[in-house]
């Protein structure tokens, strides 16, 4: 897939353990397997050193950009400010956490399209059997609200033509919900569908922040406004 430029977006929020291997395997992958390329870190309010690290990184690679949050926003937030800056045919966003691998990009790549959407699914899941159940419950929750029947909705591992997210935008959700509104949207559009498999490792380092309550409930505020806005439209 060498003749694609791609934007690979990666939200940051006290990654400072994490975030220059990511980047930096990111970087390794990428300028093997694209024709172009940029690493788009949105630092999302961190306390952490991760601006400065990824401040360095960028000081030696002009590829790799700094999006910086003065102050939290919120994972989905991050999500859009990084896709604003992408400058690439193809947007690919991944978690700085290290649960996933890059070079399961290669998995992603063969059903990249302008018309495909591609979504992993983690064909292993190395989370805790609350935080599984978590996104059980959630996803039962939205495909209710919404329809939306993919296998994996917020797999942190998707690749998607960066005029798609232009033609669906904006996307007004800033939490937890980001990637629901965005897949909804992507799917009324008529934006095609391609699920693949893809490993999912332990966290080990830094700590998650999905099942905190305040995400919980923003979540579904979100979830509301978005059901007013598609019975409106």
């Amino acid at each position: 897939m060498k003749d694609i430029s791609l934007s690979a977006v990666l939200p940051a929020h006290n990654e400072a353990e994490n975030i220059k291997n990511t980047v930096e395997s990111c970087v390794t992958y990428l300028e093997k397997h694209v024709s172009s390329y940029e690493v788009v870190v949105v630092n999302d309010g961190s306390f952490d050193n991760t601006k400065e690290i990824v401040q360095g990184l960028s000081s030696v690679n002009s590829n790799v950009v700094l999006v910086n949050h003065e102050v939290n926003k919120g994972y989905g937030s991050a999500l859009r400010s990084g896709f604003d800056q992408a400058k690439c045919d193809f947007i690919f966003f991944m978690d700085s956490d290290g649960q996933f691998n890059i070079e399961d990009l290669d998995r992603l790549l063969p059903f990249v399209s302008l018309q495909n959407v591609v979504i992993g699914y983690r064909e292993d899941r190395a989370d805790s059997i609350i935080r599984s159940l978590n996104a059980w419950l959630y996803a039962q929750y939205i495909h209710l609200m919404f329809g939306l029947n993919v296998v994996d909705m917020d797999c942190a591992f998707k690749v998607f033509p960066t005029k798609a997210y232009h033609d669906i935008a904006p996307i007004k959700s800033g939490g937890a919900l980001f990637t629901a509104e965005f897949l909804i949207k992507l799917k009324r559009n008529g934006f095609i569908f391609e699920e693949v498999p893809v490993r999912h490792f332990p966290r080990q380092f830094g700590t998650q922040s999905g099942a905190n309550i305040k995400v919980i409930l923003r979540m579904f505020k979100e979830s509301w406004k978005l059901r007013d806005e598609l019975r409106g439209s």
